[in-house]
């Protein structure tokens, strides 16, 4: 085998180290689908949740006041 690049070995370390080199071609395809995906909701929720905590814990301790550059909640006087 000749020389390979970063990402053929990073390629090759996945395929190694998660099993895939002893499947079929549309069985590693079927499995790397399915672990994306897995990641697009594991991101997806992680953002969900890391909003509500802004919302609802952070975002008082950051900007104090209750008036959060959006004209909402301030007296027009």
């Amino acid at each position: 085998m000749g020389e390979m690049s970063w990402v053929g070995k990073k390629i090759h370390l996945y395929n190694v180290t998660m099993g895939l080199y002893m499947l079929d071609w549309w069985e590693r395809c079927l499995f790397n689908i399915l672990m994306l995906v897995l990641l697009w909701f594991v991101f997806l929720n992680g953002s969900r949740f890391a909003t509500d905590v802004f919302e609802s814990h952070l975002k008082e301790r950051i900007m104090p006041g209750g008036n959060y550059g959006f004209g909402i909640g301030m007296p027009s006087s």
